[in-house]
């Protein structure tokens, strides 16, 4: 009897000692992985620019710091999206030229319909100057989606924001 105490009491011992070792690895698997780092206001489009939070910021810091408005509408699972948010962020004299603009990046549709004059889509990209005005002028390539920018196009977006803050000092 003694012998059976014994042995069940070890099996016991066994069990438990087994099942903190699983517990420990598990443990030490979710450590080891790379924390998920919050996601800024950039949301990738560029982490070292300044984003406003919401529309009306926005509005309010081009009309007060006399800057243009540079609203960039896209979808965080769309590759159309994040193939121009990683030609975006890595192009250099993009993220320069970024610096002189109120930016915001938007994942969702705002109520005002100034912001979608040819339809909902994405991405698409819109100029706003200080007195609030959305530059129908500053367009892509594209003639039924006037506002869309695709990688390829990265240069005339480039072109476009030079003639955004260009028009701006003239008008002014």
């Amino acid at each position: 009897m003694e012998k059976t105490y014994m042995s069940m009491f070890l099996l016991l011992v066994t069990i438990s000692c087994t099942l903190a070792k699983d517990v420990g690895k598990k443990e030490t698997k979710e450590t080891t992985a790379k924390p998920k780092l919050p996601q800024t206001l950039s949301r990738g489009w560029g982490d070292q620019l300044i984003w406003t939070q919401t529309y009306e910021e926005a509005l309010f810091r081009a009309k007060h710091s006399q800057r243009p408005l540079m609203i960039i509408h896209h979808l965080d699972d769309c590759p159309h999206s994040q193939a121009l948010k990683k030609v975006f962020a890595e192009h250099k004299d993009i993220q320069k030229l970024a610096e002189k603009f109120v930016l915001l990046n938007l994942v969702y549709e705002t109520t005002d319909k100034n912001l979608s004059p040819d339809g909902q889509y994405v991405p698409r990209i819109l100029f706003i100057d200080p007195s609030l005005t959305v530059r129908a002028d500053i367009t892509g390539r594209y003639s039924n989606r006037l506002y869309a920018y695709e990688p390829a196009d990265i240069s005339l977006l480039y072109s476009n924001m030079q003639k955004a803050l260009k028009l701006l000092k003239t008008e002014l």
